[in-house]
């Protein structure tokens, strides 16, 4: 979905590690000199069923030992610890892009827009993954609701601007190609629908107080109903953001948008409207963070 239409709208491969077995129809042997016996005496049989259990035994050790190594194993918060547990100084794993840091990237409460970013870089794209959310969300084509998130999100000195053009896009005539009234709201037995989800950002560049960033997103958007005439469709499209750091937190200096990029549609079977509108109601969304 196109939320200007103008220049300024422009995350393991756990390798698991092998457990190293036997050769195939390899044979071992244990023997076993019995006390008192001279020279040796002879070796008690065998017992191939307590063989088999010890090997089995030993096998599940080492899986347990494997997946406990494998877990966590501490990220940037240093909740766990990658030294080599024999004093030799190996080198240490190292976290995934997506581990966990146990900071928490937001300060606010759920169902409200994100906000309290760290300033840091992975603030900084957390920022943006959530700004592109609530820039095209079904709240952003009423007039209120548009005006409080661009007070939240914006730089203060960019706001009246921002606010004049976005009133300029959502023009009555627009609203009417979506289905909807001059408030933003959906016709009778209808459901507005703008959902975005993103699919994953990159630091085009980043110096202390500034950033400049793209988001990949797809979405779902349209009206929900057996007699809509703009149905819901998905879509594929880069957020580009200028963000500024002031009133400790990001804010967003300007933004652009852009189609794609897009992948081969797949042959899932569409759902009726009703389901559509069903699945918006059920599923909430998410706090984006890196």
């Amino acid at each position: 979905m196109n939320i200007g239409g103008g220049d300024e709208y422009e995350a393991r491969t756990r390798t698991s590690e092998g457990v190293p077995g036997a050769r195939d129809g390899a044979r071992t042997t244990t023997r076993t000199r019995l006390p008192g016996s001279e020279g040796g005496g002879n070796r008690p049989p065998t017992r191939p069923g307590r063989s088999l259990v010890t090997v089995v035994a030993v096998v599940v050790l080492l899986i347990a030992a494997i997946a406990f190594a494998n877990r966590g194993g501490g990220g940037e918060d240093g909740g766990g610890d990658n030294a080599s547990s024999d004093g030799k100084g190996g080198t240490p794993p190292q976290a995934q892009p997506t581990a966990p840091s146990g900071e928490k990237p937001v300060k606010n409460s759920p169902d409200t827009l994100a906000s309290g970013f760290p300033h840091t870089e992975k603030g900084a794209q957390s920022a943006a993954a959530n700004y592109a959310v609530a820039l095209v969300s079904a709240d952003i084509v009423k007039s209120k609701e548009r005006d409080e998130i661009i007070q939240q999100l914006f730089a203060p000195d960019q706001v009246t601007g921002i606010q004049r053009k976005m009133d300029k896009a959502y023009s009555p005539k627009l609203l009417a190609r979506m289905g909807l009234d001059e408030n933003g709201v959906a016709k009778k037995d209808t459901k507005y629908v703008s959902r975005t989800a993103p699919v994953g950002t990159t630091v085009r560049k980043y110096k202390g107080d500034t950033a400049k960033l793209d988001v990949w997103c797809t979405g779902v958007f349209g009206n929900a109903g057996k007699k809509s005439t703009t149905p819901v469709t998905s879509d594929w499209f880069t957020l580009t953001f200028d963000l500024t750091w002031t009133d400790g937190d990001w804010k967003i200096r300007k933004f652009s948008q852009k189609e794609g990029p897009a992948p081969v549609n797949g042959d899932n079977t569409a759902s009726r409207a009703d389901e559509i509108a069903a699945a918006v109601d059920k599923f909430g969304g998410f706090t984006y963070a890196r």
